[in-house]
């Protein structure tokens, strides 16, 4: 069940960078570390309801309902163009400038999580993931999967944290330039609007 093949996989799978890296890396250069710790905790958090979805078997009506995954997905694209626009909005959440007061953490926490929430493929993606490594007893299949999805939750959390460690470090580096902290914030707007065109073409 926990072997060295599924770790591997989880890993690749978790570093490569998605819409969590990047917003935790937007806010870590943005607000500092203590930000990117709760986005962290947040983009963890929202993987839950997919992993209870998968175990559960409502992963599978998700993806035979077109309805169900066209209402999560284009709700998904809604949210991922407000964070563009909060990218590019002086004052907004992901808007990156020098002076600005800390964001309540579970302010922070909640946008990471609907992030994931909002991701019908997440669903499916572990309805995919997870069976292979499973040891075949159906009288544990449960508590296995359960598991496996905590443990690459620990593996997200713990990855996630890296990059937003990272980021808060690099932002003493772009606090002296206004031009780097605007063009990073377009780049960041720039990211996640073309998450959002990317996930508008995803099919269940």
């Amino acid at each position: 069940m926990l072997s060295f093949q599924f770790f591997l996989t989880a890993f690749v799978v978790v570093i490569a960078p998605g819409t969590g890296v990047i917003y935790t890396l937007a806010l870590g250069l943005g607000q500092g570390r203590r930000a990117a710790i709760w986005a962290a905790l947040g983009c963890t958090v929202g993987i839950l309801p997919h992993l209870a979805a998968a175990i559960l078997g409502l992963a599978a009506v998700l993806h035979t309902s077109a309805l169900l995954f066209n209402v999560v997905k284009f709700a998904g694209v809604a949210y991922l163009l407000w964070l563009a626009w909060g990218s590019l909005r002086e004052g907004g959440a992901l808007n990156i400038a020098s002076e600005r007061c800390a964001e309540a953490g579970w302010r922070v926490a909640r946008r990471a999580a609907l992030i994931n929430i909002l991701n019908p493929k997440l669903s499916i993606f572990f309805l995919a993931l997870l069976p292979p490594f499973l040891s075949g007893n159906t009288a544990t299949a449960t508590n296995e999967m359960a598991i496996l999805g905590l443990v690459f939750m620990a593996m997200t959390f713990a990855v996630f944290l890296l990059y937003g460690t990272f980021a808060a470090l690099a932002r003493q580096w772009i606090l002296g330039s206004e031009v780097a902290m605007r063009w990073l914030s377009r780049s960041f707007a720039a990211i996640f609007a073309a998450l959002a065109g990317r996930l508008a073409l995803e099919r269940a």
